[in-house]
């Protein structure tokens, strides 16, 4: 058996015993990182959706007020009085469709949690 051989079992031999025992010691339990309340993945997907509905509903309010604004300082022309009513419009669809997709996903996640 030559020099190199033998390095290659004793390094293979190391990253075995390395990486083995700390499975072999004891058990790591970890706490919870998030709230307590979260134990489950439903519950996860759960807040995680609630924050991106009320991001999305931050963004539906922003163009409302926006529409609003442009159609205001229009100044009597037509073109930006269309674009102004245009993204009001736009975005009350944008807020029935959010609304509308947080009333089915909560009725999803409360079939899931059985």
């Amino acid at each position: 058996m030559s020099k190199y051989e033998i390095f290659n079992k004793a390094k293979k031999l190391i990253i075995l015993i390395l990486l083995g025992f700390p499975l072999v010691t004891r058990a790591v339990s970890l706490p919870n990182p998030l709230r307590s309340n979260i134990d489950s993945v439903p519950a996860l997907a759960n807040n995680i959706i609630k924050g991106l509905l009320g991001v999305s509903g931050s963004l539906a309010l922003f163009f409302l007020v926006w529409g609003g604004i442009v159609w205001m300082t229009s100044g009597g022309n037509s073109d930006r009085v269309r674009k102004g009513k245009d993204t009001i419009v736009w975005a009350i669809l944008g807020l029935g469709i959010i609304f509308l997709s947080y009333a089915i996903i909560n009725l999803l996640l409360t079939i899931l949690r059985g």
